[in-house]
């Protein structure tokens, strides 16, 4: 992905999630895909789909068992 396209991915992540602290970075040696941070900590990727002449993105976000709260 180019820097403008991540920048924009970034701003309407920040927008939606209301949290300025949300980081899209460039994957190295992917122009696919870029990686989706809250601060220092890796959250999710997101995925470029062009097909088809309809641009799209898909957000990835694993959450492991061991990282939540106890109910």
């Amino acid at each position: 992905m180019e820097r403008k396209e991540i920048l924009r991915l970034e701003s309407y992540l920040r927008t939606m999630f209301r949290l300025d602290i949300i980081e899209v970075r460039q994957r190295p040696q992917k122009d696919d895909s870029a990686e989706v941070y809250i601060g220092d900590e890796f959250v999710g990727t997101l995925y470029r789909d062009d097909e088809d002449d309809d641009l799209s993105y898909s957000f990835t976000m694993a959450i492991l068992d061991f990282d939540l709260p106890d109910v």
